[in-house]
């Protein structure tokens, strides 16, 4: 079996208006995991329990083969964990935080940190207070990135960042990965960002986790397909199809298991189709949760 960098079991939290409801999420070593939800789906809430900074009321929490948060001291050596509400010393420099680290860390490597520096247009001599959002983003990965983590957990790590730095930030994530030991759970609510470097995805949404898989093989299970459908035709519930939405004659189905017989199936009861389209991840994401709601309150 593959080594698990995170596994969650049945892990719950119930607060007055919110609940993290039975959460099953294993992250594999060397693979880049994408969290995906809407604001308040649970995010945060997941990432604060395996880090141990919130402790569960139910489940199991490992992360790196640590329980947690019991034995969170030894796992925290080999995690580097950002989120948005981490600050830096606005008074200081980033050198000083450097060696601050350095200090800390025996895994610290100092060639790797002048590379970022480079990559990210930092000057170690910089206040932090004279940097903008985006280079005091870029500041923290480069302190966690510099330590070589064995897992880095990252909470909404692209959030309020221009194109250019959104870039430069997923492209040092990519090359992280070229170490096949190391791994990456990031959440979001971005799906470009979790689209373009991710090698698996998880769907959460109101607390409970919708689908977690290989975000290839899960891409490719999805299909639109743009129907016509004649006065007086009735076309069938079919398998694998989670939802139709009819505006006259035309129509659009949504397949989350598509089989190429699915277009035929179609035909054969009236309807005629005029296209079978893929799905960006945003759009599957947005049918998930708008069918993962309905099956809720049905």
């Amino acid at each position: 079996m593959t080594d698990l960098a995170i596994d969650l079991q049945g892990v719950g939290k119930t607060y007055r208006y919110f609940a993290l409801e039975n959460i099953r999420l294993q992250v594999p070593a060397g693979t880049i995991m994408g969290l995906i939800g809407p604001n308040g789906a649970g995010k945060s809430t997941t990432i604060r329990i395996l880090m141990g900074l919130i402790h569960q009321e139910r489940g199991e929490v490992r992360v790196l083969g640590h329980r947690m948060p019991a034995e969170q001291v030894a796992a925290k050596w080999d995690i580097g964990f950002a989120s948005e509400d981490m600050r830096l010393y606005d008074s200081l420099t980033l050198a000083w935080h450097m060696n601050f680290i350095a200090s800390i860390y025996p895994k610290w490597d100092a060639a790797y940190a002048q590379l970022l520096l480079k990559r990210f247009g930092l000057h170690a001599e910089q206040k932090i207070k004279g940097l903008s959002h985006g280079q005091r983003v870029k500041a923290v990965l480069l302190l966690i990135l510099a330590r070589r983590p064995k897992l880095l957990v990252l909470d909404e790590p692209t959030t309020g960042l221009d194109p250019v730095a959104r870039h430069e930030v997923l492209r040092e994530l990519t090359d992280v990965m070229a170490d096949e030991d190391r791994s990456i759970l990031f959440s979001s609510h971005n799906t470009q960002d979790v689209e373009q470097i991710s090698d698996r995805i998880t769907f959460i949404d109101r607390g409970r986790i919708i689908d977690s898989m290989d975000k290839e093989a899960y891409m490719d299970r999805w299909r639109r397909l743009r129907l016509e459908i004649p006065a007086g035709i009735e076309v069938p519930a079919l398998p694998g199809v989670i939802g139709i939405k009819r505006s006259g004659r035309l129509a659009v189905a949504i397949a989350n298991e598509f089989a190429p017989d699915l277009a035929n199936a179609y035909e054969t009861s009236g309807a005629r189709v005029h296209a079978v389209e893929n799905m960006t991840l945003e759009e599957i994401f947005v049918a998930n949760v708008e069918h993962s709601r309905e099956e809720v309150n049905s």
